[in-house]
């Protein structure tokens, strides 16, 4: 890079050695204004537009995008960019750059971040006077700081799955090797997600992204995050922001069960003999239950057994039916979705690991669910839709290989649940076709009740059974 003016769009260090760091094209041509140096994974003329001979905190309005900003040591104001809008962080060039390449790599090992647009330094005033460099990112759209979720008072469940998503994001980042080194609901960014929250890393400025965290490192990360949390619960309380009854201190430390409950799960190695693969199920039961939905594990043979070693991810809403019906054409529900999917991976694992995703999936198709499909005899077929027949029949499989400690072959537990479970359903397709009042208003409440036509009584503990999340007929999970 040569020291004649004009803006420079220089490219990062090609250091592909790096964790994270991965070849790219040349990077764009420069383009030229003053003596402004802009470092960009790709150039945007818009950048050139806006007015970086000002300080943030003079830029006029007609620049500014009206979002709420969370509390940051430094001056942050959001802009337009076109048909976006970018955060914009006046900070020395060496944390700019530092933040860039962190956020950079993080993207690139699929953690969930804030995208790195520029890092911009070179800046003048019009009288020549030098302004601090900045770091640019993209605004996540539909985010929020944790302050702006706060504008009414906030109920301490609510509170509690909040830091349980900060702590989910904390998990994640140990497993790629990143240290925080600045925990704190401050430096995090939130999404609603269906009566929860998704969480984002907003600020990388103190990390550091290793092979490996050691215990140390880890712990080190999560006590930061306790006191961090605590002391931003005890400025909402003095601000009449939750609920006088929260504890800043004890809710604080939700962090550190909620992450050792997470990171246990996740990495702990299991052992068990070959003719216990139901387990593997059990595995991702637990992890489903968690918030974490697993896309790929890997079973290892060792001489005494097998070990299990799962590596989650937490996907979209929506994703698994997109999948699904990517790779089956089936449209199903979320929970159906993701419950095949999981079948259809293990189905991958035990017969051709190396099999191209599609093939397995269309033979997963012909020998799993159609033959579970024409199994069902005419006069039951209007039970369940055939996605939630399927569905109900994995649940069984894997509750009859549970309670017998064997694997149980398919065809037998399509067989008992014929005879068991689907025989004596009601046919749902004729409910919701003459379904009356009453009827719905059951169907709302999530329960069909007794058959009126059976004759055994339904006691107390058989109505406890059937609300119980781990019964295999009382309440399927794709229901």
């Amino acid at each position: 890079m040569t020291d004649s003016a004009g803006a420079k769009w220089t490219d990062e260090p090609t250091d592909f050695e790096q964790r994270g760091k991965l070849p790219r094209p040349e990077a764009p041509p420069a383009r030229v204004l003053g003596s402004l140096n802009i470092t960009a994974a790709s150039s945007d003329p818009g950048l050139l537009d806006l007015p970086w001979h000002l300080t943030l905190e003079d830029w006029p309005s007609e620049n500014l995008a009206a979002l709420p900003r969370g509390i940051s040591r430094h001056v942050v104001r959001f802009a337009h960019l076109g048909g976006s809008v970018i955060a914009i962080k006046e900070t020395s060039e060496h944390i700019a750059r530092h933040e860039y390449h962190m956020l950079r790599k993080l993207q690139r090992l699929d953690v969930p971040c804030v995208e790195p647009v520029a890092v911009i330094t070179g800046r003048t005033t019009a009288n020549g006077a030098p302004l601090d460099p900045v770091l640019v990112t993209r605004h996540l759209k539909f985010s929020l700081p944790y302050r702006a979720l706060f504008s009414q008072m906030l109920r301490r469940d609510t509170l509690t799955r909040l830091i349980d998503a900060q702590a989910l994001l904390l998990v994640r980042l140990h497993l790629v090797g990143f240290y925080w080194g600045d925990v704190s609901l401050s430096n995090t960014l939130f999404r609603r997600d269906a009566g929860a929250f998704a969480a984002y890393l907003v600020d990388a400025e103190t990390g550091e992204l290793y092979p490996d965290l050691s215990t140390g490192q880890r712990e080190y990360d999560l006590e930061i995050a306790r006191v961090n949390i605590a002391g931003e619960l005890m400025d909402l309380l003095e601000g009449d922001l939750i609920e006088e009854k929260v504890d800043p201190v004890a809710t604080s430390e939700l962090i550190m069960d909620s992450y050792r409950r997470l990171w246990t799960e996740l990495t702990e190695k299991e052992s068990f003999e070959l003719g216990e693969r139901w387990r593997v199920g059990a595995r991702i039961r637990r992890l489903n239950e968690l918030g974490f939905d697993v896309e790929e594990y890997a079973i290892k043979t060792t001489p005494d057994g097998s070990t299990i070693q799962l590596q989650p991810k937490v996907v979209d809403a929506g994703h698994h039916q997109r999948r699904l019906l990517r790779l089956t054409g089936l449209d199903a529900q979320a929970n159906q979705a993701r419950r095949l999917l999981n079948d259809m991976d293990t189905y991958r694992a035990d017969n051709n690991p190396d099999l191209d995703e599609e093939i397995s999936a269309h033979s997963w198709v012909s020998h799993v669910f159609e033959p579970i499909v024409r199994s069902i005899p005419r006069e039951l077929s209007g039970k369940l839709e055939p996605a939630e027949v399927v569905h109900e029949v994995l649940e069984h499989r894997w509750y009859m290989s549970e309670k017998q400690d064997r694997n149980v072959p398919l065809a037998e537990a399509v067989q008992s649940y014929l005879d068991t479970v689907l025989r004596h359903r009601r046919d749902e397709a004729a409910i919701m076709l003459t379904a009356d009042t009453d009827i719905l208003k059951i169907l709302e409440g999530g329960s069909l009740g007794p058959d009126p036509d059976d004759d055994a009584e339904v006691s107390e503990d058989d109505a406890d059974d059937d609300d119980d999340a781990t019964s295999p007929v009382g309440r399927p999970e794709g229901g």
